[in-house]
């Protein structure tokens, strides 16, 4: 009897062992099994997202080089427009009358929203009177009001001119700066009359000046596609030499009041025309008024 009882628990315990090894084994196949499709979504989606780095990348790349390859065509009609107004105008003078920087930073400063042609009536007065940036500083706001009353905003026009020069006097002796950072902090100056008086009076390219002309002949033209005149410089002075900055706006200006007049330019005789895309214009031959040159 004792060696029967014996068997049999021998043999249950045999039993016992068996079913928790396959239980073991299933645990295991289970969690294997998770493991894998749990890897497999992981690893698919690994690849998805490579894939469309690489996609993002190669479309980067193409726009990349499309835009180096527009810059440099621009480039080249830049040149080739700076060639023909070089031999237009040789001589490119600011149409602003003066006889020292102050008196150029004056005058660029009374010609916003005015012709030159008006600002140089009322200047010879204003400079006779006050020839440098302390007599200005000195000089009453009606009495300055009343010189450049013709030119309009006569008001904010005196007041400006006047801190300007007294500007002058408390923080540079007097002098103008050569200094874009400090010529935009005096009053009434922007960066666009600061690069006039360092391009014109000192010679100094700063940027490229944005007037009206500058602004209708380049969108005109085909360099630029926008109206604000910041973008526009900042596009203008990647695809113009450097050297040319200055002289280009002044040739600009010039052909702009003598050829490309905006209500009737006079395309037909205009030497640019076969570099000028006249975006914006009708076809030359629907062109009612003829050139006369």
């Amino acid at each position: 009897m004792p060696k029967k009882v014996v068997a049999k628990k021998s043999i249950t315990k045999k039993a016992a062992h068996k079913k928790s090894s396959v239980a073991d084994n299933v645990v295991k196949g289970a969690k294997a099994s998770r493991g894998s499709k749990q890897g497999a979504p992981t690893e698919t989606l690994t690849k998805k997202t490579s894939g469309k780095a690489t996609t993002s990348e190669s479309k980067q790349k193409t726009q990349a080089l499309a835009g180096l390859q527009e810059t440099a065509e621009l480039q080249e009609t830049a040149k080739a427009v700076i060639r023909e107004l070089r031999k237009l105008y040789p001589v490119a003078e600011c149409a602003l009358h003066h006889n020292s920087a102050f008196q150029l930073l004056v005058a660029t400063i009374l010609s916003a929203q005015c012709t030159d042609e008006r600002v140089n009536m009322a200047t010879p007065e204003l400079f006779a009177t006050y020839p440098d940036a302390a007599t200005l500083a000195r000089g009453t706001q009606a009495d300055v009001e009343r010189i450049v009353k013709p030119l309009g905003f006569f008001r904010n026009k005196a007041t400006n001119i006047r801190g300007m020069a007294q500007a002058l006097v408390d923080r540079h002796d007097g002098q103008v700066p050569q200094d874009i950072d400090q010529l935009v902090a005096l009053p009434g100056v922007g960066r666009k009359t600061a690069s006039v008086v360092l391009g014109t009076w000192f010679g100094i390219p700063s940027g490229v000046v944005v007037d009206t002309h500058v602004k209708r002949l380049t969108n005109l033209i085909g360099l630029v596609s926008s109206q604000n005149p910041e973008i526009i410089e900042r596009e203008l002075m990647q695809i113009v030499p450097q050297k040319e900055w200055i002289n280009f706006s002044h040739r600009l200006i010039h052909h702009g009041r003598r050829i490309c007049i905006a209500r009737r330019p006079q395309c037909s005789s205009c030497s640019l025309l076969k570099h000028c895309g006249r975006i914006g214009l009708k076809p030359l031959t629907e062109t009612k008024t003829p050139a006369t040159g």
